[in-house]
């Protein structure tokens, strides 16, 4: 999903708006330096500025769609229905069926919910940004807009948000160009054009947008900024990030993969639980596909043995349905359920699928195996395992399971070592595993929840898959593109933990590169009002690729995040200086490699987890 603005953030665009911020007092070790200034933080401008009392909207807000003024979806018989671009141009409504978005239907888009128009092709579907006043209803830390750009790239400026209580705040709105923007950070992209001379293949892409607001507070108006390109499509308040839900387990999707097929087949997934709660919500995630997935059932149950159920499994409904369909691009939440959570324990999810699926969105590396039942029909219901001989080690579609209450969230950064490569299979030794451990071991601190936004291959500033369509690299878009799902799309997110970009390195990406993409991922936290750790770089000399060039690269990486980069980490892990090899620093220590010369084994992860300072959390 795209973000603008620094009160909204868009891809590298400065921040604007700081607050004073005074850390902790240093508490150093060999592993964990939390920086012991007093130093500003970079932050949304809606937080603190601009809270004196305004005068009311000068004209009586209206609902967006009494403001659409434009009309992008053209029927494919009647391109000349809808002008998009002042060109001509508009979205295919075929196109956009095909893909479950239909008129009026619901979207979960960033962890907000917008509706898409409910209007018929050649209808005004849209509004043309010019200063408008729109009615909002709600209260939330975050806006949330569908919109493009149609002048050839980014399109925004500045609009104003007005609160209940009299005040109101400016905040930076911009998005993609609907023919050029990123693919990777889009909400769907249709494969086809429509002209005045007919339908032509080309990606059109729209993009869900939110800007972080600080402080939750009933709204009541937003005024558009004065930007003619930019098309708004939908807009809502999306319901603050400490809304009562702690994560408890989390995949990222690393890219859409061809699976199967499966036709009428139930997936029993096997996930590990952090914190624990009296009541959970499941989250699945339809990211980077070009169509809609079909969910017939869903149930949750604590594990057994194998795919056995140790208990009755749990029925899932979606607005009280026993299935859903997820647009493409879109995500879905079932209901809560009265089903207590153990921390630390073995769920299995089961997904009947009921429809022939060719490809899903897809966390490859689960280093954990799960079941695909062997016969067809809805088997989510069946305590026993015997159905499920068929396993897979990759986690489809299920992207997030929610334990109510709970004292908040950690979300945990990073590539391949988050994500345990080379740990021991369906033993949960990746570092957040342990990290979890520690925390529930303990009651110096909260027993946050753990959530493990790693994947495997994937880069800090690069995007290894493109974000669209089926791929053989499923090595994630680039941290940046991924923020605003994996990490502030969670619930309750107090922490991130980033420890991410030698991958960059290994590429021939420079340390300056990294290291401004990795301010970048503080900075944007920051506006969200997160607590930034940063961690060092393992070493990986003997790898092949691991060459002089690269260690340098490395220290220098290293030597800035110590410093606290520059400011911007609230505190810092050295990892390095936890697993290196003493009589050898450009190498991991023989007891704690996995023997690849890059990935920690078992013991080595084990080593991460115990070399974060808790307080620093």
């Amino acid at each position: 999903m795209a973000e603008t603005g620094r009160t909204a953030e868009t891809g590298r665009t400065a921040e604007t708006g700081r607050t004073a911020k005074t850390l902790n007092a240093a508490k150093t070790s060999n592993t964990t330096r939390n920086l012991d200034t007093t130093k500003t933080r970079d932050t949304t401008q809606t937080r603190d500025a601009a809270k004196t009392p305004r005068p009311a909207p000068p004209i009586t807000p209206l609902p967006l769609a009494q403001l659409f003024d434009n009309t992008a979806v053209s029927d494919d018989a009647r391109p000349g229905e809808a002008d998009f671009d002042g060109a001509g141009a508009s979205l295919s409504a075929a196109d956009l069926s095909a893909a479950g978005w239909t008129p009026g239907v619901t979207l979960t888009l960033a962890g907000a919910r917008l509706s898409w128009p409910a209007t018929a092709p050649g209808a005004p579907d849209n509004v043309r940004a010019a200063g408008q006043w729109v009615a909002v209803d709600g209260a939330g830390d975050t806006l949330a807009f569908l919109a493009a750009g149609t002048g050839g790239g980014d399109a925004g400026g500045t609009g104003l948000v007005t609160y209940a209580d009299g005040s109101s705040a400016p905040f930076e709105l911009t998005a993609p160009d609907w023919r050029t923007g990123p693919l990777a950070t889009k909400a769907v992209a249709l494969p086809h054009l429509n002209t005045p001379a007919g339908q032509v293949t080309g990606k059109a892409r729209l993009y869900a947008v939110t800007v972080p607001l600080g402080a939750h507070r009933e709204i009541t108006a937003v005024r558009l900024p004065q930007a003619p390109d930019l098309h708004v499509f939908a807009l809502s308040v999306r319901a603050a990030a400490d809304d009562g839900w702690t994560g408890s387990w989390a995949a990222a999707p690393s890219g859409l993969v061809g699976v199967g097929p499966w036709t009428d087949r139930t997936l029993r997934l096997v996930v590990h639980t952090s914190a624990g709660g009296p009541y959970l919500r499941l989250r699945f995630d339809n990211a980077f596909a070009g169509a809609p997935v079909r969910i017939g059932a869903a149930t949750v149950a604590l594990r057994g043995e194998g795919a056995a159920a140790r208990t009755t499994p749990v029925p899932v409904t979606f607005d009280g349905s026993p299935g859903t369909t997820v647009p493409a691009g879109s995500q879905t939440y079932g209901d809560p359920v009265p089903f207590p959570v153990p921390a630390d324990s073995d769920l299995l999810v089961s997904i009947h699928l009921p429809d022939t699926v060719t490809a899903l969105p897809t966390h490859r590396l689960a280093v954990q195996r799960s079941y695909v039942g062997d016969a067809p029909g809805d088997r989510t219901a069946d305590p026993a395992g015997t159905a499920f001989t068929s396993t897979i080690s990759h986690w489809p579609l299920l992207t997030g399971v929610e334990a109510g209450g709970g004292p908040g969230t950690l979300v945990l950064l990073g590539d391949s070592i988050t994500d345990g490569d080379r740990s021991t299979v369906d033993a949960n030794r990746r570092w957040p595993d342990a990290l979890a451990d520690r925390l529930l071991g303990q009651s110096r601190v909260p027993r946050y929840g753990v959530l493990n936004a790693g994947i495997a291959g994937n880069r800090v500033t690069t995007d290894r898959y493109p974000g669209d369509g089926v791929s053989t690299d499923a090595a994630g878009v680039s941290a940046l593109h991924r923020l605003d799902r994996d990490v502030f799309g969670q619930p309750s997110v107090r922490t991130v933990v980033v420890f991410h970009g030698i991958n960059d390195l290994l590429s021939g990406g420079s340390a300056a590169r990294l290291t401004e993409g990795l301010r970048e991922i503080a900075g944007r936290a920051h506006t969200r009002g997160l607590r930034v750790l940063g961690a060092t770089l393992l070493p990986c000399g003997g790898r092949s690729g691991c060459t002089a060039a690269v260690e340098a690269e490395r220290t220098a990486v290293n030597t800035w995040v110590r410093d606290g980069g520059g400011g911007v980490f609230d505190a810092v892990l050295d990892f390095d200086a936890a697993l290196r090899d003493p009589a050898h620093p450009d190498r991991l220590l023989p007891a704690y490699d996995s023997g690849d010369h890059l990935h920690p084994g078992d013991a080595g992860l084990a080593a991460l987890a115990g070399a974060v300072d808790l307080g620093a959390l």
